[in-house]
Parts: C-alpha cells; structure tokens; sequence
C-alpha cells in the first residue's frame, strides 16, 4: 500500500460543497470531488471521460492550517440589463496536507508525474484560486493514516511559534466504511464533471485521532536581511 501526498495551499481556496443558485459555499476542508477535478485536469482529461479509477483512491485531508472564512459580496449583471446580488465564500491562508492511498502503483506514479507537469491549470476548487508550490510532496510507502500522522508540519519554521498559540493539534478526516462507527455521509463523490450531467454519490467520512503538534519552542531567526545585501 502506498500514499501520494499533496500540499494544497493558496491565499484562497473554494471547495464548494452545498452551494445553490447565487449562494457559492465552501466546505472547511478539500472536498474529494474538488481534488478528483485537479487530478483529472493535471491528467489532462476532458469532463466527458470517465472517473472510475481516480474515484477508487482512498481520500485523506490533514488541516496543517485552519483558513478563514471570507465572504465576496458583490452585484453582476445579465445579459438583458437585469443586477442581482451573489454570495461567494472562501478560505484564506489555509494549508491542507492530502493523502491518495492505493495498491495500484502505476497509477500514483501516473498522477505524481502529472502534478508536476500538468496538462491543465490546477486551482483550489475554483479557476480565481491559484495554489502556491510545492503541491507534490511524493509517494510514501505506507497506508493513507500512516501518512497524514506522520508527514511533517506543513508550516514554515517562522510561522510555527504564531501558530502554536492557537493550534495544539490537526485534524484528519478521510474515507471510511459506510458501516464504520463515526462515519457520516458527504455527498463529493465524483461520478461525472460533464456539464450536462453532473454526478456525486455520498461517500463515508470519518475523522481519526488528531496530530499532536509537538510544543517546542521555535527559535527566533538570526538572518539580517541587510547583512546580506551588504555582503557580510
């Protein structure tokens, strides 16, 4: 079993979840419908090809930072001079680490090598969010839960003593069986991006023990940034 890890973090993120008409929510955390379309785009597929291999990769999502939410309120305009109001949600500064678990090796092998190379553009759920690099963080010779509990904190060293003031754990959720106790229903799993026939089915969610952050205390940096213009 193997692990395909991947760093999603952008000054925003929109993985939309329970949206409807003029109302574009987000979820908290990466839907699995949201990274499935990144994958697929980075595979270079159109919305008509099937799904069925990408959908099969068991799901995983560690919080390394909890975003907040920001709501874009603003007017558009129809075509026939008519204005409306639409509301459109968004997650700042979060860092999600994202876990793709499967036996089939050639397969994580296939996506790691499209993430790096992509065929199309990858965005944070929506085409306005743009993800900073690194994305791809490899392929870890472990199980899915293996992975997220033992990666490295996906903060920058300056940013983690801010953090810890705050943040004393990261929450993982991933794939579970339906049957498995404290798992609840989300409905993101892709059958179908086809514009004319969009399909989700609910998969089983359950969120597993959280990552205790290690509380050390982080030494303040000695770089001078003016030393080094000056040569020293």
């Amino acid at each position: 079993m193997s692990t395909l890890l991947l760093r999603l973090s952008g000054p925003l993120q929109s993985w939309g979840y329970d949206s409807k008409f003029e109302t574009r929510r987000t979820n908290r955390e990466p839907t699995k419908s949201g990274v499935i379309g990144m994958i697929a785009a980075a595979l270079g597929r159109k919305r008509n090809e099937p799904l069925d291999d990408l959908v099969q990769l068991r799901f995983g999502v560690r919080v390394d930072k909890e975003g907040e939410l920001l709501h874009d309120y603003h007017t558009a305009t129809t075509a026939d001079g008519k204005t409306y109001v639409t509301h459109r949600y968004y997650l700042s500064d979060a860092i999600f680490l994202v876990g793709l678990e499967s036996e089939d090796e050639a397969l994580l092998q296939k996506i790691s090598s499209a993430i790096t190379s992509p065929c199309f553009p990858l965005f944070l759920g929506r085409r306005s969010c743009v993800p900073t690099l690194p994305i791809h963080l490899g392929i870890r010779k472990c199980t899915l839960l293996q992975a997220l509990q033992q990666e490295e904190w996906q903060l920058a060293s300056w940013r983690r003593e801010k953090e810890l003031k705050k943040t004393t754990s990261l929450r993982i959720l991933a794939d579970a069986l339906p049957n498995e106790i404290g798992a609840v229903g989300q409905k993101d799993l892709p059958l179908s991006f086809n514009p004319n026939r969009r399909l989700y089915q609910y998969r089983a969610v359950k969120m597993y023990p959280a990552v205790n952050i290690q509380q050390e205390k982080i030494a303040a940096t000695t770089h001078d940034a003016m030393a080094e213009l000056m040569g020293e």
